[in-house]
């Protein structure tokens, strides 16, 4: 569904990424794994259009989307729920949602991707009328992943969903990841929490300084002795 090829990204004179090359098929579950300034992020954001690689290509679907802008993708069926969340704090929880279908002019379509938002999420039904801001950390992790899939994509791309949630919290969203697997959409996870998205994966690959440095299935991943020292904590 999506490769990357020898991608190449800049943030000024710093090279982010370095030849970086991925593949994920359709129907997996794939996490990119690193420490803070691995890259994993700037991966999402280049894979999204937000940023441009200098070199290297990206293919979704066997086309060539490199440097296409965001909302293009978004009709392309890529969707992301960004790190930090991206909420819309003043509108509600509805209108957040509604803001997830922008492109969508079927109206039973869009109320019944909320009803599915709601059934992934039943706290959200609780807090619909609620100003979005003043959710939990948690429910505001609930909302962006159910923004994000309004748009009914074929992927979806998780930017740190567990960032900062008690781990409740946490066991609800990969749990929920679980189910949108299951409902048919692919899904790439970046994720600081290794041990619960190796968990929760198919394959996974592991970024350092903007290079790609191991892939594999997520359970060779975990069992690698230099993974489970770094990011396992044993």
């Amino acid at each position: 569904m999506l490769t990357l090829e020898n991608v190449n990204v800049y943030y000024g004179g710093i090279h982010a990424l370095r030849d970086v090359s991925l593949h994920v098929e359709a129907g997996e579950v794939v996490t990119l794994i690193g420490a803070n300034g691995a890259g994993k992020s700037t991966t999402l954001r280049a894979i999204t259009g937000l940023l441009t690689p200098r070199s290297g290509r990206i293919r979704f679907e066997g086309a060539d989307i490199t440097g296409l802008p965001a909302h293009h993708l978004v009709g392309r069926g890529i969707s992301m729920a960004p790190e930090g969340r991206g909420i819309f704090a003043n509108l509600t929880v509805l209108e957040n949602l509604e803001m997830g279908a922008y492109r969508v002019r079927n109206h039973a379509q869009v109320r019944s991707d909320i009803e599915r938002g709601f059934s992934l999420f039943p706290r959200l039904r609780e807090r619909v009328k609620q100003r979005s801001g003043t959710l939990s950390g948690g429910e505001q992790q609930m909302l962006a992943i159910a923004r994000a899939l309004m748009s009914r994509p074929k992927l979806l791309l998780l930017d740190e969903p567990s960032l900062g949630l008690a781990p409740i919290v946490c066991h609800t969203i990969f749990a929920t990841i679980d189910e949108i697997k299951a409902a048919g959409t692919t899904v790439l996870l970046v994720e600081q929490n290794a041990n619960a998205a190796l968990k929760h994966s198919d394959r996974g690959y592991v970024l350092e300084t903007g290079a790609v440095t191991l892939e594999g299935s997520a359970a060779s991943i975990a069992d690698d002795p230099r993974i489970r020292e770094a990011y396992l904590g044993e």
